[in-house]
């Protein structure tokens, strides 16, 4: 698992219009080809009376899906600069689909490249960029007479606190990023002078948005 990747908090669009040819981007977050397959027939289901909807994803951490389709543009000129968009700005798990209702003035292939690059590019820009942050979840036992302290080190230093839960003793889930779980055991040892158990009890990934 990466310690971070970014992807698309959720759908967006953007509209341009070149040489009166109008062209659509959708972008939408997408954790499985099947999802994207699925966004993509939605697009042109929607717009069955377009010209072209065309597409690209990329799928998993590493990218390791990829797939483009120029849905009857001249080969390369549609979802090939889609794709390049995607992998340019590092997302990964996301899927665009640019719908063109064409104007009636030809582009040619150079034109068609530029037009799919930027409408794609305009997607893009009009969705929330987040990166997903592996963390670790360590399950903190404790007494209740720490309950209080604990809490306010963990707010205090930016440790999400998920879930707690009160049986003989209290038991703290809190989140740490990877790479960082023994400076949270430090600051527990610290606070609860040593008297405290933890447990690693898994991953997750948590969003956090990232400034334009």
């Amino acid at each position: 698992m990466l310690p971070a990747y970014r992807t698309v908090k959720q759908p967006s669009e953007a509209r341009l219009e070149i040489n009166k040819s109008l062209f659509i981007a959708y972008v939408t977050p997408a954790d499985t080809e099947e999802t994207a397959a699925q966004f993509i027939e939605e697009i042109k289901k929607r717009h069955k009376e377009a010209n072209h909807n065309c597409s690209a994803y990329v799928i998993g951490q590493h990218g390791q899906y990829q797939k483009a389709d120029d849905n009857g543009e001249p080969s390369g000129t549609a979802g090939k600069p889609i794709l390049e968009v995607l992998l340019k700005s590092g997302v990964k798990n996301a899927v665009i689909v640019v719908t063109r209702y064409f104007g009636g003035i030809k582009l040619g292939a150079g034109g068609l490249i530029r037009a799919y690059t930027k409408a794609a590019a305009d997607g893009l820009e009009a969705a929330v960029i987040i990166e997903k942050q592996l963390h670790t979840r360590m399950i903190i036992s404790l007494d209740y007479s720490l309950l209080g302290t604990m809490e306010n080190q963990l707010r205090l230093h930016n440790y999400p606190i998920e879930n707690k839960e009160f049986t003989d003793v209290v038991k703290i889930a809190a989140l740490v990023r990877k790479g960082e779980e023994e400076q949270l055991r430090e600051l527990i040892a610290d606070c609860t002078a040593a008297k405290a158990t933890i447990k690693i009890a898994g991953k997750l990934y948590l969003d956090a948005e990232l400034e334009k």
